[in-house]
Parts: structure tokens; sequence; C-alpha cells
């Protein structure tokens, strides 16, 4: 797939596209993620991209011109136009997995005060990773773009994904690894048995566990299998004679 970043810092993006999955999934053809400068698309020797908002206040405003004359660039029939902004529908795993099928993203980074809102009437949708202020959308695009990219067929092994936090709606399991004893902390004996049934039905209570204690919004409609109802019930005896 292609994940096209409109951005006015383009710099930012250098490091991070040269790490980790994402850079060894751009070096097997994977994915191919462009970056875009909206300045670009200014016009003047000045390239100005921003203005005072109409009505007064605080701080500048992204005009209209060049992100929509960059956006008109880039963009074909199939692109999915994202913008980052506060007021989006949250991020999820499941986004993730639905713009991972995509075969062109493109992710219109704002800054400064706003962004002219007749911009949002050009974008598919409009996506915030949090509750919280940015200085600008770049760190949420590299935030969206390395969830998508690691989705993709070939990026990491598929059963490394298969069981981490959000994708079955549990968060993931606790993980342990070398030396099985750290100074008396020692892994659960479970995981040393080498039974793998009673490894999986753990994993699975353990999950339920943290999930329960960590974020119990996952649990409210969730639709519980027998399995897990009674895994639960196991969880509730034991914490009621601690």
């Amino acid at each position: 797939m292609k994940i096209t970043i409109l951005t006015l810092f383009p710099e930012m993006y250098g490091d991070f596209l040269k790490t980790s999955i994402v850079a060894r999934s751009i070096q097997r053809g994977l994915a191919e993620v462009e970056i875009v400068d909206i300045r670009d698309y200014a016009p003047g020797s000045y390239r100005h991209v921003d203005d005072s908002p109409f009505g007064g206040g605080a701080g500048m405003v992204l005009k209209c011109q060049p992100v929509l004359d960059c956006l008109d660039d880039v963009c074909t029939e199939g692109s999915w136009k994202v913008m980052m902004s506060a007021a989006g529908t949250p991020y999820t795993q499941q986004t993730a997995h639905r713009f991972a099928e995509l075969d062109h993203l493109v992710l219109l980074c704002g800054h400064y005060e706003g962004i002219d809102a007749r911009i949002n009437n050009h974008v598919d949708e409009l996506v915030s990773i949090g509750d919280y202020i940015l200085t600008g959308g770049e760190l949420a695009s590299m935030v969206i773009s390395d969830s998508v990219i690691r989705l993709l067929k070939g990026s990491i092994k598929a059963e490394s994904t298969s069981e981490e936090s959000f994708e079955n709606g549990l968060l993931e399991y606790p993980q342990y690894t070398q030396p099985a004893d750290y100074k008396g902390e020692k892994v659960p004996e479970i995981l040393l048995s080498g039974h793998h049934e009673k490894i999986r039905l753990w994993r699975l209570k353990e999950s339920l566990r943290l999930t329960r204690q960590k974020r119990p919004d996952l649990l409210v409609n969730r639709q519980f299998t027998d399995e897990e109802m009674k895994l639960l019930r196991e969880i509730e005896a034991e914490e009621e004679h601690e």
C-alpha cells in the first residue's frame, strides 16, 4: 500500500522511516511512504501557508489554498483522505485494520492554532489519537502509519499480531523470558510446563484478569464465551480469598 503524508515539517520523518518494521516494510516493497511538503504549494517567494483567523483570536490558521492544491495533486479516485484532528473519531486497532486494507492512505497534518474549516469538506474522515493537544499532526501521522504498516502481510509474523492487546478485545497476557528466576522473581510455573493447553488457558485467564483490572470498559459489551465466563468466575473467587 501507499501512505502519503502532507506536512509542513517533512524533516520530522527522516529517522521514523529508517527504523524497525517501517524501514523493513519499505525495503521489502510492502509499503511506500511519501512525504509531501505543503509549503511547496504556497505561492510567492515566502511560501506563506497561514494567516490570522477571521473574527480575531490567538494564533494562526492554516489556509485552504496550499492544502487543497496539495490534496488535488497527490490524490487519485481511490485515495482515502484522513485529517489529524482533535475533533476526529478516536483511533483504534479496528481503524488500523481498516486503513491497512486501503491501496492509498493520505494523512493530512494540521499545525498552528487550527486549520481552515472548509478543508474538512475535502477529506473523507477526521481522526484523533487521543484527548490531548499536540503542536501538529506529524506525531499522530507517525502513530497511524506505524500501526497500519505493521499489519501489512509480510511486515511481521501473523502470530505476532493475532494475540496483541485489542486484537481480540482484551489486553494481552503477561510475557516473560530468560532467566526463569531473576533475584527471586520467578516466571509462573505453568509457562515452563510445556503443556500447551494449560498455557493457553492461563494466558486467556490473565488477559481477562488484566483487562478487568486495567480496562474494564473493554468488557462492558463483550459477548463472553462459556470458557471465558468460567475463567472470570475463577478470577472472582481468587480475589475474594485474597
